[in-house]
């Protein structure tokens, strides 16, 4: 199966338009890579002083943003009701093991490919060992996504892939750390893993997640939770007072705080769900019923 087919060999635009996605960021460093170098220049413009680090930052950007949008395919298929995007859930989760790697072996091209400064700097620095493990989670996961696996692990393969939990908790740890003072993009990271983690439990409670009620509660309290993160992350990591970050999460001057996207962001979900309701689509096709009839 091609990325860009489904299961019965057809072309899926869905598939296609989220292969094409995926490659984007890289392809967007490729040529930052190489469009700022003029000849005799010895840095790249497009990509600042410190080209190979901030094309390590990219990768492990979009490493976890990935994994944040594969995480997104279960909740939005009960919400909007569309059970074709499990076609591109394994896609978005290659793409975050790819980039992952890329952030790795950037890293080691950074180190001059040392494998015992590396791996030292990995074993001493904190930050460090906590993206090392999430990168060995997603190895697993990433190694074990094929349809033969699937078959040879049977039930085994659920238990394991619930590690992309897990994952997702120490991917924005990582991000978190490695930010030091300024963790905007952690923050709403971590807010929407937040959202989309509250959507599972909410399902594992009982709760329809085609209740427009229930997406507002979880959009309001995950916005609250992400506001709280970002107030303890300034307060341990800082010292910057609670009320200061607060604050700043009322004043829209200069920026929209994390915690603000995340509340809009289930809003619009909510809203999604109020569109896509089961009785609201059945209702819908009540009504066109004796229409046709009566022609």
């Amino acid at each position: 199966m091609m990325p860009w087919t489904d299961r019965a060999g057809n072309l899926s635009l869905l598939k296609t338009a989220t292969f094409v996605v995926t490659l984007v960021p890289a392809l967007l460093l490729a040529y930052y890579a190489v469009a700022g170098f003029p000849k005799g220049a010895v840095t790249s413009s497009l990509l600042g002083p410190r080209p190979f680090n901030a094309a390590i930052l990219h990768t492990g950007d979009w490493a976890i943003r990935f994994l944040v949008l594969s995480l997104a395919v279960t909740p939005l298929r009960r919400i909007g009701q569309w059970p074709r995007l499990i076609l591109v859930r394994r896609m978005l989760g290659v793409a975050s093991l790819g980039y992952a790697l890329g952030h790795l072996t950037l890293y080691f091209f950074d180190q001059n490919w040392d494998l015992w400064r590396v791996a030292s700097e990995i074993a001493l620095r904190i930050y460090l060992t906590i993206g090392f493990v999430a990168l060995l989670g997603l190895v697993a996961l990433g190694s074990t996504s094929t349809d033969a696996a699937i078959r040879t692990l049977g039930a085994n393969w659920n238990r394991l892939h619930k590690i992309v939990y897990g994952i997702g908790i120490l991917a924005a740890l990582h991000f978190f750390m490695q930010s030091k003072a300024d963790v905007y993009q952690p923050t709403l990271i971590a807010g929407f893993f937040l959202l989309l983690m509250a959507y599972r439990l909410a399902h594992w409670r009982g709760f329809s997640l085609n209740s427009p009620l229930v997406l507002l509660v979880i959009a309001i309290a995950a916005g609250l939770t992400t506001a709280a993160v970002e107030v303890a992350w300034y307060g341990a990591a800082t010292g910057v007072p609670p009320e200061r970050v607060l604050a700043a999460n009322l004043q829209f001057s200069y920026s929209v705080r994390p915690a603000w996207w995340i509340l809009f962001a289930g809003a619009a979900v909510a809203l999604l769900g109020y569109v896509r309701a089961p009785g609201k689509a059945q209702a819908q096709r009540g009504r066109r019923a004796p229409a046709k009839a009566a022609a």
